[in-house]
């Protein structure tokens, strides 16, 4: 096993509808935020963690590999992979080792040295997103978040109850994406082919908290890798074509 190349994906992530993703840490305050959006230590200002991507797109590529109840909820495991081929659900257990390829095993799975050469090293390597900076310096140096109150209606009155106002990064913003890919000889095109699929379901998903209610709605814009540019090849993908071919 050989690393051949670290090859390296951008794009510009654009928020089509306002973004949460919580910070978690802010103290309460009366007549404050009750949820308040994630911040860079130092700026101070919102960003997009990578760990927040990461999961989500494994999450989102579980979901289509049709693995999440053999998982019960967790994170895909090598042991469920061997399940899956002990039970030849082959369709399901190739794309289950692309998601292990991408995105590693957890430390809980003791593979053997057979199993661990033909799983590799994670390959994805996320960043955590910041403002474009061209598009940051037309906003002054600094983006003024929003304040969206959230509540429940009673279906008998009619009257809001229990008002909670959420922190979002307004709709139009846009921040640096970017991800590396560590390619091993003997790695699959599909690959490429399977993360740009979850880039694809991100996009038809969202991102962050409260997707059902309208927020975190996002596009990917001027994707490349190495500067190769793949948004058109990015734009025709079927992120769901797979479930008839068995192929990623």
């Amino acid at each position: 096993m050989q690393l051949n190349n670290i090859q390296t994906l951008r794009a510009t992530l654009v928020c089509e509808t306002g973004l949460h993703i919580g910070g978690g840490d802010t103290a309460l305050q009366i007549g404050g935020i009750d949820s308040a959006v994630v911040r860079h230590p130092l700026t101070q200002q919102p960003y997009i963690p990578g760990s927040s991507l990461k999961g989500k797109l494994r999450s989102l590529l579980e979901w289509r590999a049709g693995v999440v109840g053999d998982t019960e909820g967790k994170v895909l495991s090598h042991q469920v992979y061997q399940q899956l081929i002990d039970d030849k659900k082959q369709a399901q257990a190739l794309q289950a080792l692309k998601i292990l390829q991408l995105f590693g095993v957890s430390g809980g799975d003791k593979l053997s040295a057979e199993q661990a050469q033909q799983i590799g090293p994670t390959r994805l390597s996320f960043w955590d997103c910041e403002f474009d900076e061209h598009w940051l310096a037309q906003q002054g140096g600094r983006v003024q978040t929003e304040e969206k109150a959230e509540n429940c209606i009673d279906r008998i009155s009619g009257v809001a109850l229990h008002p909670r106002f959420i922190e979002r990064v307004p709709a139009g913003s846009r921040f640096d994406f970017r991800l590396t890919v560590r390619q091993l000889d003997g790695d699959s095109p599909d690959l490429l082919d399977t993360l740009l699929a979850g880039l694809k379901m991100l996009e038809l998903d969202g991102l962050g908290g409260s997707i059902s209610r309208g927020y975190g709605k996002v596009r990917f814009e001027a994707l490349t890798l190495d500067g190769k540019d793949l948004q058109p090849r990015f734009e025709q993908l079927q992120p769901f074509k797979h479930t008839t071919q068995g192929a990623g």
